[in-house]
């Protein structure tokens, strides 16, 4: 039944300068990223869209040169058909074609099981339904720019080690769309939502095929099917589990297609990302351990124990997602920045573009990556992207460990409001009085003042608290709901 359910819904900034001792970029405030900057135009809303210069114009749509397609190709099965689904979709975009494409989207922070998830739905939506008539090809997005995405250095390994491309050729990501999603979602046959529990605003216009996700159900696209929300570790396990609960499904020859080929780069991808978020199957739930066992007999470590196995990929997944050492302010706050529109309840105030940061490193080792090691440039480098990306509010949620009280984890919370995009002065101290007061009467947080605030300018603020699992799925809610009862 869950087979039927699932075809019919889808039938009908800054430069970084020279690097010295520590091997980390510091950042010059006042100088802006050429390389970067073009890659975040934006949308209405405030939004990255594409203006990547390897696209040649074509009407309203665009499309690469066939000498793009001839570069730094994957080596494995899994490359070839991503490259391949991501050429014909390009293609039929603009060949006014939109329509036979369903698109597999995963939240905009791109993180390993996000961009897996939405992978490995992409690939089992373009096999499962090849045999049938009028069926939606499929694609998977990564809703970050191709510049971002080693950003995150596991989400590199792991797709080295699966035989990508390393140019990332064979990934569609934001700023390769051919058009704005606020156009292109109403032409597209679907969407299907993995990693996050509402789409994005931009992609408004579109239908919502089918949803996945492991955080909490917000009431988004009702009617999507299938539409699943548990609490398992990792969004992978549960797109995997009813990608091969539909893959066992299917009726053996002559009466039906039989099993597609699963390519063995596919499987290790998802398990990697199962493993990073379960610790190597240390949390989560059952599914998780029973979905991963599934894929681990499919492949090519099949005579491997699973423990051993995920205890493998998630210390050399974790190792590599701790080496940001390179990476320079303006990029610890775009490698995991999740934002969007937020509409408020009040007629009085505006809708405004609300952003988070998370970074696995205190503030005051980020101003030490500034040029002037000084606070007042580690804010003036995150003004520079915020308004490089349009954002009026903008949150960024610091964690770490030091060697007091048992190596309990500290938190900070750094608050930053801006008045010149959607609100003017006032309406921006409002804004930033109302989200300030909000965190400060959390009881969630009982969060004190960072010990540098006499140092913080005009709607700046930082915050220090150290409740577990205190990250953004803590904090947004608690600023989201600032910003909807917000009223001059």
């Amino acid at each position: 039944m869950r087979l039927f359910l699932s075809l019919s819904a889808i039938l009908p900034a800054v430069v970084l300068a020279a690097s010295i001792p520590p091997s980390f970029n510091v950042q010059n405030s006042k100088q802006q990223s050429s390389s970067s900057s073009s890659s975040f135009a934006s949308y209405p809303d405030g939004l990255p869209w594409s203006s990547n210069s390897s696209l040649i114009s074509s009407g309203s749509a665009k499309f690469y040169p066939e000498t793009y397609w001839e570069k730094e190709e994957g080596v494995g099965h899994f490359s070839e058909w991503s490259k391949a689904t991501k050429k014909a979709f390009l293609d039929d975009v603009a060949q006014g074609r939109a329509s036979e494409w369903t698109i597999v989207m995963g939240n905009e922070g791109g993180d390993l099981d996000s961009m897996t998830a939405a992978l490995t739905w992409a690939y089992h939506l373009s096999h499962v339904t090849s045999h049938l008539p009028n069926r939606h090809k499929a694609v998977a997005l990564l809703q970050t720019p191709e510049d971002a995405l080693d950003l995150r250095p596991e989400n590199k390994l792991a797709l080295s080690n699966s035989k990508m491309s390393s140019g990332h050729k064979d990934l569609l990501t934001i700023d390769e769309l051919p058009e704005k999603p606020h156009t292109l979602g109403s032409k597209v046959g679907g969407i299907v939502i993995v990693d996050h529990p509402v789409p994005l605003s931009v992609w408004s216009g579109a239908k919502v095929l089918s949803l996945f996700d492991h955080h909490t159900d917000r009431g988004a696209a009702p009617g999507a099917n299938p539409r699943i929300f548990e609490t398992v570790a990792s969004c992978t396990t549960i797109v995997a589990r009813t990608m091969l609960d539909e893959l066992e499904a299917l009726p053996a020859p002559p009466q039906g297609p039989g099993e597609y080929h699963m390519p063995h780069e596919l499987l290790e991808l998802i398990l990697s990302a199962i493993a990073i978020d379960s610790d190597g199957l240390k949390k989560g739930n059952d599914q998780d351990a029973k979905t991963a066992h599934r894929l681990l007999k499919r492949s090519n470590w099949r005579n491997e124990s699973l423990m051993d196995v995920m205890s493998r990929l998630d210390d050399a997944m974790s190792k590599a997602k701790k080496d940001l050492g390179h990476l320079g302010v303006r990029d610890l706050l775009r490698r995991d920045w999740k934002g969007d529109v937020v509409e408020t309840y009040s007629p009085s105030t505006p809708a405004v573009h609300l952003g988070f940061a998370s970074v696995p490193m205190s503030l005051d080792r980020q101003i030490e990556r500034t040029i002037h090691n000084k606070t007042h440039a580690w804010f003036a480098i995150e003004s520079a992207w915020t308004a490089e990306i349009g954002a009026d509010i903008s949150v960024c949620l610091n964690s770490y460990k030091i060697r007091v009280e048992d190596g309990q984890e500290i938190r900070e919370i750094v608050l930053v409001v801006r008045n010149d995009r959607r609100i003017n002065e006032v309406q921006a101290d409002e804004l930033f009085s109302a989200v300030s007061s909000a965190i400060e009467a959390s009881k969630k947080l009982d969060a004190i003042p960072w010990h540098r605030s006499h140092e913080l300018g005009h709607r700046q603020m930082v915050w220090r608290h150290t409740v577990v699992d205190g990250g953004r799925k803590l904090v947004r809610p608690i600023v989201e709901d600032a910003v909807r009862e917000w009223e001059m």
